[in-house]
């Protein structure tokens, strides 16, 4: 049985504003309704003989990603929490060990989750016809068959055929410049390393071992501090920081005699850029593809996405990239935003938040929308799901005010608990203990006023949570 493995940890800073630290690109729906993650994991269930899938992201990220997993229908599956990014082998590494406890003879279907496959019916053909080769302990990944002398891709140099369709694996090469990528591509010997793999759980391991001993030690070591918690599996944050940071091409495939190539056109793209975005999207006769409220005269070849609420018009531009957020917009040609990770570092330096969290926040009950904010004040619009409860909490420095748009709330302040129904609002005092519940079977809307000499969410003192926050 194949296990998928998803690697969910990428921070997706070149598709800024859009893709922030908290909400990465993997976890948006860029193309088509699904987000990118939940198209990776509903393309494993195309394959037939699969488990539920063990899933390897950040702390930070483990309610969304139980969330989406939850909208698909997805249950039994492994979240694996990473303390600290430590790069691909070591979470390849976790996710192996934990694969070979409940077989030893797992065969792990290494996925990021960031990544578009247009074709999913070659995807799905590939991954079966490298499954004998994974059997046989060949360390399998997928190289894409190149559409054009790329310089934003690693290559893969093929080398004697060992199946049908697979090939041992001559040279990994880095990204090249535009005069070797167009050799590569005249050779007819390369392929783009997709970052894609299939393989035994317990012959990575031993590979990791072999060639990459210290990253196997420290990864153990690790994986020896697994605690469960709710629906995932937490590891020790000072043990995982001392595993050394590498990637699985430096610290097996380059160094293994194992390693194979089966070559794949699907349509792959990691949508590693705007441009790649613009690439991937279905366009207008004149080139444009949009998203949202957007009108184009004498436009081509442009990308627009713009945010709910917020209408975005366009004159006389070409090859354009147009992104709008509650809180950003950014305005670049198409050829040059690859330096969109050079203002993501620049908002870090200034220490602004821009970067790392959008207007509106997820949390594992809802959401909320800071639609306004001053000096003493900052309003609020909450969205609780049916169901769904805050934490138990108190504020050392605000007061709030709530008023239901929709929706029923149970309301605890202090010793009193009572509901609240649309069009109704209640006060809550500073230091006073309280929590607001959704009793109803729709989601919860209500407006939150808050008021005082502090307002940062840092000011929340929680004594009881459903979601181990307290």
């Amino acid at each position: 049985m194949i296990v998928p493995v998803i690697l969910s940890g990428g921070s997706g800073t070149r598709l800024w504003p859009l893709s922030r630290k908290n909400r990465p690109k993997q976890f948006l729906a860029l193309v088509g309704d699904a987000t990118l993650f939940q198209q990776t994991v509903q393309r494993t269930g195309k394959l037939g003989n699969t488990s539920a899938p063990i899933v390897v992201c950040s702390e930070d990220h483990r309610f969304t990603v139980a969330e989406q997993l939850q909208e698909l229908g997805v249950a039994g599956s492994a979240i694996l929490l990473e303390p600290a990014a430590r790069n691909t082998a070591p979470a390849i590494a976790l996710a192996a060990m934990h694969a070979v406890q409940k077989d030893p003879d797992a065969v792990l279907l290494v996925l990021p989750a960031d990544h578009l496959i247009g074709d999913e019916t070659s995807f799905v053909e590939a991954v079966k016809r490298a499954a004998p080769l994974a059997t046989q302990d060949w360390l399998v990944t997928f190289g894409i068959r190149p559409e054009a002398p790329e310089t934003g891709f690693g290559y893969i140099k093929r080398a004697e055929a060992v199946s049908d369709s697979g090939f041992k694996v001559a040279q990994f090469v880095e990204k090249p410049n535009a005069e070797t990528a167009a050799k590569y591509i005249e050779s007819g010997d390369f392929d783009w390393n997709s970052g894609m793999f299939l393989f035994k759980a317990s012959r990575y391991l031993e590979e990791l071992q072999k060639y990459s001993p210290r990253i196997h030690a420290a990864t153990a070591k690790v994986f020896a501090s697994a605690q469960p918690d709710l629906d995932f599996v937490r590891f020790d944050k000072t043990t995982m920081a001392e595993v050394p940071d590498d990637s699985i091409d430096y610290a097996v495939m380059e160094k293994t005699d194992s390693a194979a190539v089966v070559p794949v056109s699907c349509r792959w793209s990691d949508i590693g850029s705007w441009s790649a975005l613009w690439d991937a999207a279905d366009k207008d006769p004149n080139g444009n593809a949009t998203d949202g409220d957007v009108i184009t005269l004498d436009t081509r070849n442009t990308l627009v996405r713009t945010h709910d609420r917020h209408m975005v018009a366009t004159i006389g531009l070409d090859d354009v990239v147009i992104v709008t957020t509650p809180d950003a917009t950014l305005v670049a040609t198409r050829d040059k935003v690859q330096g969109v990770k050079k203002i993501v570092d620049n908002l870090g330096n200034a220490g602004r938040s821009e970067h790392l969290a959008h207007r509106q926040v997820y949390r594992p009950w809802g959401s909320y929308d800071s639609i306004d904010m001053g000096e003493r004040f900052q309003v609020k619009r909450i969205i609780v799901k049916p169901g769904s409860v805050l934490s138990l909490q108190m504020h050392h420095h605000r007061a709030e005010h709530w008023i239901v748009v929709s929706g029923t709330a149970e309301v605890t302040c202090g010793e009193k608990v009572f509901l609240l129904t649309e069009n109704q609002s209640t006060y809550i005092p500073l230091g006073v203990t309280h929590r607001l519940r959704n009793v109803g079977k729709v989601p919860l809307e209500l407006i939150e006023v808050q008021s005082g000499s502090y307002l940062g969410e840092d000011d929340i003192v929680r004594f009881e949570d459903v979601y181990g926050r307290a």
